[in-house]
């Protein structure tokens, strides 16, 4: 291997100096991820399960919202959001910016995910639960949401690994995750060394996710072909 590369991208000196930053950025990362996957997917089902309620007005809003936000960039939400809430009086840390910017879009494509599993189960699910004498939460909920929920599992988990892998944006406001900790060390260093730690940060946090994600949509296939 040639020895420039190695000096530049693979450098122990400086990989052992930074590798602690790199690290911290990664359960920055983390946490951030894991909060964006909750409260998108919370939102998300609970806007889908609104519109199931057939109100006009509401429904017409959550549609405006939804193509809204599937329509902008995540930057640009979050850029919005960072420079433009506090001339509204309301200040964000890049951080929390960054949460509510992705939890937006995630919640939005989650919605209309949602919504796609509630239109796809049968009509006569819904009149075989009403037989019953069931009202029409109860149906939605306990009879409806299920089924609908287990069909949508895979675009669901495809869309959330999407979602998440932008927490890489966070670095624009500042925040150091592990893309913005990993540029910070290379600044400092004046070598691209931290870059190829966060690269490898990436690979560990997200292959498995990937690879849990393929798991999913395999089995759930596989199950959709034998019911």
């Amino acid at each position: 291997m040639d020895s420039g590369f190695v000096f530049s991208f693979l450098n122990p000196r400086v990989a052992a100096q930074y590798w602690p930053a790199v690290a911290g950025g990664f359960a920055l990362t983390v946490a951030l991820a894991a909060l964006i996957v909750v409260t998108g997917l919370a939102a998300g089902l609970i806007l889908a399960v609104v519109r199931a309620l057939r109100i006009r007005v509401l429904n017409w809003a959550i549609i405006f919202a939804v193509d809204l936000l599937r329509a902008l960039p995540p930057l640009v939400i979050l850029v919005l959001l960072y420079f433009g809430l506090p001339s509204a009086g309301l200040s964000l840390s890049g951080f929390w910016a960054t949460w509510l910017a992705l939890s937006l879009v995630l919640a939005a494509f989650a919605e209309e995910i949602f919504w796609a599993g509630i239109t796809a189960v049968p009509e006569g699910q819904w009149d075989a639960a009403r037989a019953l004498g069931m009202r029409f939460m109860p149906v939605l909920l306990l009879v409806v949401l299920p089924q609908a929920v287990r069909m949508v599992i895979p675009p669901l988990t495809n869309r959330t690994i999407a979602i998440t892998k932008g927490t890489a944006l966070a670095s624009v406001v500042g925040v150091s995750e592990i893309l913005g900790a990993s540029q910070s060390a290379m600044s400092f260093s004046a070598n691209p060394t931290p870059l190829t730690l966060g690269a490898i940060a990436y690979a560990i946090l997200f292959l498995p996710v990937v690879g849990a994600g393929r798991w999913i949509e395999h089995r759930f296939t596989l199950r959709g072909r034998r019911s």
